[in-house]
């Protein structure tokens, strides 16, 4: 069985396939593993929204930040902004069965040994400990507590970690560090305004490049950061965002090789 993850596909469902093709995929035998935003921005969110539904147990995915805003947006507590691409999603026949299924999705996942997370794991924390915390936020998505999860999920404060939040301010700095983050410091304080890599500035810098992070042995694969256009980010750092939404590439990385694979 070849196992493959696959970069923000973000609605652009025909280089995707595309993809699959390339590397002659098939769901009998072989694993496709997203690292979240399945959708948004893109042409085809619905389309996509369904393959990957219908590959069941030949697809997982872990949850990123459009996909959170799609699920708050349908819950009734944030309106779509003029970039949303969600429209035919949430007028769907069958949107009430892919967002029920959407909403089962983690927050991180551990397949072979790799770590698949949206937007990476801060420098201040174990890759125990960022297991615990993704699956504390799992548990309360998937339960009847998930509409005070989405009316508080929106904000950058608080930026960094404390043991001693509680409730939605908990939630909130746990989901935006494991969606959001690109910049921070040492410390765990979150820049979520800056994207580009020549912003950085003072303490702040890429999540990853951090030397002294508990996680720096650990294989992470991560998406959410179409600036860094796929770059090698060190070792045991796989980026797979490389912006195909933007016009850039779609990235397939085989993981048993850890061969990247593009579209083009």
């Amino acid at each position: 069985m070849a196992k493959y993850a696959v970069g923000d596909i973000q609605g652009c469902l025909d280089p995707l396939l595309k993809l699959l093709d390339k590397v002659s995929f098939n769901p009998a035998f072989d694993q496709l593993v997203a690292v979240g935003d399945l959708i948004n921005r893109g042409p085809k969110s619905l389309q996509t929204l369904r393959f990957c539904r219908d590959l069941g147990d030949s697809f997982k995915t872990v949850l990123g930040n459009h996909d959170l805003h799609l699920l708050a947006i349908a819950h009734g507590v944030r309106a779509p902004t003029s970039k949303d691409t969600l429209d035919e999603i949430l007028t769907a026949p069958d949107r009430h069965e892919l967002l029920a299924w959407l909403q089962q999705q983690p927050l991180m996942l551990n397949i072979d040994d790799f770590t698949i997370v949206h937007a990476g794991i801060p420098p201040i924390w174990s890759l125990h400990r960022a297991q615990a915390l993704a699956l504390e936020v799992s548990t309360i998505l998937q339960s009847e507590c998930s509409g005070d999860y989405f009316n508080n999920m929106y904000g950058n404060y608080p930026s960094r970690w404390s043991e001693d939040l509680q409730g939605p301010d908990r939630w909130r700095v746990i989901t935006n560090y494991l969606t959001r983050m690109r910049l921070c410091t040492a410390d765990g304080d979150l820049d979520l305004e800056s994207k580009d890599l020549c912003q950085t500035q003072g303490r702040y810098a890429p999540w990853f490049d951090h030397g002294n992070r508990p996680t720096v042995n650990d294989k992470i694969i991560f998406g959410h950061w179409a600036a860094l256009e796929g770059r090698n980010c060190g070792a045991n750092l796989y980026a797979l965002d490389t912006g195909c939404v933007w016009g850039g590439p779609m990235r397939l990385m085989d993981l048993e090789s850890r061969i990247y694979i593009h579209d083009v």
